[in-house]
Parts: C-alpha cells; structure tokens; sequence
C-alpha cells in the first residue's frame, strides 16, 4: 500500500517503556515512522527525550496533559490524509496490520474500522499468534463493532461529523462522544479479524487515576458525562443490552467456524474469548 494514503497518530503521557515497545514493534513489522505523528500530552518522565530520538513524521509537545481529544485532533492534522490511523500508544502491532485494516475497511465500504485485539499480559508469542489470527479470519468482520484502542478513519468522516472534542476535562469520554455522532451519521463502523493488535490495556488511564488517587475500578471521567449524549437512561440501558447480545451472536460464530474470536484477554495463561 502507497505509505501517502494513510498517517497514523498516538498521545503520550509517561510511560515510556510502553511506547518504546509500541515503537520498536512498528519498526519490525515495517511501518513506516515517518507517517508517525506522536503528541506528548506533558510527559515527566523520559518520554519527550525518547520521541526526540526518532525519524517520526511529526512530534508535537504540550505544556500539560490536554487530554485525548486534544491530542489526537494535533496528530491527524499534522500529516492529513486519505486515512488515519488514530491509535494507543501501549498496543503492538503484526504483520501488514495496516495494508490488512485499510483493505478491509475499503473491502465492506466502512469509514471507520478497528482492528482484532488481545489484551492483557504479553505470555504468548503474540507474532506467531497475530499471523495466523490474520490468515484464519482475513474475511470475518463484526458490522457496526469498534473500538478506540486502534481505529482507521477516513477523511470524509471528518468533514461529516467533525473531530474529536477537544476538552481535556472529558478524560477519555472524548471517544465515546465520537462514536455517537458517528452513528448518528449513519457511517459505517466495523472491527475486522483481518488485522490485529495486542493491547496491554489503558496503561496511560492507569497513569492518571494513580496521580489522581482513584482506585483501578475507579472511572476516570466525569460521572455524568453521559448527559452529553443527550440520552435517556432507558434507551442507553436498551442500548448496552443490544450490544452485548450482539457481541455475544459475534464471538460464538466466530469460535465455531475459526475457534477463536475478534476479541480476547489473557487470563491465567489462556485466552478468554469476548
């Protein structure tokens, strides 16, 4: 795939170790850094000083930590393209992960499409895993699934519905919110097993909720975001209800014809299908 139809974009915020580790497996699969656009939401640690020893296609550092949708709105504008790849910065990634994700959203005529994921520890060889994953389910995709660890977005969507909303209070809804309009827009949303990442799970939201003195369990953002969805309780509870149902039809389809399913976590050394 020509590297100038797509960019690709993550926010930092300490934690380095985690993004060197995103960084090097993008490097051993072949992505290319310089369509890399990295924002460093005011790091403390190293992670500024990491950044400044890459060939990246952009870096963009703040003052303080504006929070994701400010963050992700500076990377996709900083190298504008056909795609964009708006990602975490704690995931590695596979074989031709990006070639496989453009090609299925384009295959099923998706404006935003999320790749196939395992979350959790890092005890199984995920490059072994994520190469065969790829073969196994090239041509299985979850309708209207997604997900904001990874997710592609076409230019177009940009222009229907606009951006992330940049308000740093919003501390992590901001995907949420993005999704709604989305759907409210009628553009087509998918998850393929065509790609897939490894996620480690919300190691920068872990970061937060620490400094704040919230518990793991804890929500990081503002308990009543909700109300910006401008939704009742009834037909949010209506919604979660038919989501889970349909995640449920999803994973045991895709257990009986491949025996395993687009989304999974590690636990106890084993995979638990979702």
């Amino acid at each position: 795939m020509n590297p100038n139809r797509y960019s690709l974009t993550f926010a930092c915020y300490n934690s380095v170790e985690y993004t060197k580790l995103c960084v090097e497996s993008m490097v051993k699969h072949g992505t290319p850094l310089d369509r890399l656009i990295a924002v460093d939401n005011g790091s403390t640690d190293s992670t500024r000083e990491y950044l400044e020893t890459l060939p990246l296609g952009g870096k963009v550092f703040n003052h303080a930590n504006y929070g994701c949708g400010v963050a992700w709105n500076q990377g996709i504008l900083a190298l504008q393209t056909e795609w964009t790849i708006v990602m975490n910065n704690d995931v590695l990634v596979s074989p031709f992960w990006i070639e496989n994700l453009i090609g299925a959203a384009e295959k099923v005529g998706a404006k935003i499409i999320s790749p196939a994921l395992i979350e959790g520890k890092l005890d199984y060889d995920f490059d072994l895993f994520g190469q065969e994953a790829s073969r196994k389910m090239q041509n299985t995709h979850r309708i209207g699934a997604r997900h904001a660890v990874c997710l592609a977005v076409h230019r177009s969507v940009w222009m229907d519905i606009g951006f992330f909303q940049p308000v740093p209070s919003l501390l992590g809804y901001e995907d949420t919110l993005f999704f709604n309009q989305a759907k409210k827009a009628h553009i087509k949303m998918a998850m393929t097993g065509a790609s897939w990442l490894h996620h480690y799970g919300s190691i920068t939201q872990t970061a937060m909720k620490l400094e704040r003195g919230l518990k793991e369990k804890d929500d990081l953002a503002y308990r009543y975001n909700y109300k910006l969805l401008n939704q009742s309780w009834l037909e949010r509870k209506l919604t979660k209800v038919a989501r889970k149902k349909q995640e449920k039809i999803w994973r045991n389809s895709e257990i009986q014809e491949h025996g395993i399913s687009m989304h999974g976590i590690r636990e106890n050394n084993a995979f638990k299908w979702l």
